[in-house]
């Protein structure tokens, strides 16, 4: 039995996605016609943001006594609708929601309002980074500190106290990239109206609302079954090559089509309802690829089984020598290679 592994996986070869992409635009030409954006995801902004605010005023004024009510709808019901609004977050970061980039940006603080902890501008501003530099530990806000790494180790406790601030984490992430600034004025107006909602909720009609709010919050991307997301999309306690991986059960029709990770790094520009036509358009190339059935049994996986720490990443010892996009970071557009774009 081999011990507990003390580095990532180190590796020279590019990411594997621009390669894919610019295979399937040459086969499948007809992918093109998939790019752009879903302004009808509005309508399921509107539904959560009034939904989980309906859900937050009634908790609210039911008082702090019930906050144990709190905590079982919050883990039953409100981790699954915040989760469906950091997958809209997670669009309107690739402009996937509208063709133009401030209505992008309106839309993705309006869906941040019930998540107490503003999210949005700051996932924008590392996440497109993660698809341009995947596994470059100075670009790349998706991969752990060594250090964190390090101290969680592949004790079972600790990966569930990992997973249990988790939200906190991913957030002090960010800070270890080179030449990138965290604030703008796109970042304040988003922690003005995050927290504002949340104490306008906690002021006039109680606490136990905004409680409810940050423990949906807190479940949807931490110590849940929907947490195992995070494990799911990049997490390899083999060093699998592939890099990413796709989730292919039940939830992806409530989490809009999230797990189908693999396409979307392909294809960013490809809105989330239009990523199982790419699938159909090209099946042999995922067909054959490894991925995961269920949330549920990733997640005990990913905390009981020795073989998964944060350690379990694919990171490059270089960038790879096929380039991405200059103006990737501006325009937002594919992670494909140059040639790639030249195709058409």
């Amino acid at each position: 039995m081999s011990g507990p592994k003390t580095n990532f996986f180190y590796t020279d070869a590019n990411q594997p996605h621009p390669e894919r992409a610019k295979s399937m635009l040459q086969k499948y030409p007809q992918i093109k016609q998939l790019f752009g954006a879903e302004p009808k995801t509005m309508f399921i902004i509107f539904q959560l943001v009034i939904l989980q605010s309906l859900i937050a005023i009634f908790l609210g004024m039911a008082g702090t006594e019930y906050w144990w009510i709190s905590l079982i709808v919050a883990y039953c019901f409100g981790a699954f609708f915040n989760h469906a609004t950091f997958v809209i977050i997670h669009e309107t970061s690739h402009n996937a929601v509208f063709n133009r980039k401030i209505f992008n940006r309106l839309a993705a603080c309006l869906v941040d309002l019930v998540n107490v902890f503003p999210s949005a501008e700051g996932f924008r501003v590392y996440h497109v980074r993660h698809h341009a530099h995947q596994g470059d530990y100075e670009f790349d806000a998706d991969l752990p500190y060594k250090h964190e790494a390090k101290t969680i180790g592949n004790n079972s406790f600790l990966k569930a106290i990992w997973l249990l601030f988790f939200p906190l984490v991913q957030g002090l992430r960010p800070f270890r990239l080179k030449n990138i600034k965290m604030w703008n004025p796109w970042v304040v107006l988003n922690v003005i109206t995050t927290f504002g909602f949340a104490i306008w909720i906690g002021t006039t009609f109680g606490w136990n609302g905004v409680l409810y709010m940050f423990l949906s919050f807190g479940f949807s991307i931490g110590l849940h079954p929907l947490g195992a997301r995070w494990i799911q999309e990049h997490y390899t306690p083999e060093g699998n090559p592939q890099e990413s991986f796709n989730y292919e059960g039940r939830l992806n029709m409530p989490g809009l089509n999230v797990g189908l990770h693999n396409e979307h790094h392909d294809f960013p520009n490809i809105a989330w309802n239009k990523l199982p036509e790419l699938r159909k358009i090209a099946p042999e190339f995922y067909s054959t690829l490894d991925h995961h059935t269920s949330w549920v049994s990733l997640f005990f996986n990913f905390i009981f089984n020795p073989k998964y720490d944060l350690y379990s990443r694919i990171v490059r010892n270089k960038e790879g020598k096929a380039g991405v996009d200059p103006d990737f970071l501006d325009r937002n557009e594919l992670v494909l290679s140059k040639e790639a774009l030249k195709i058409g």
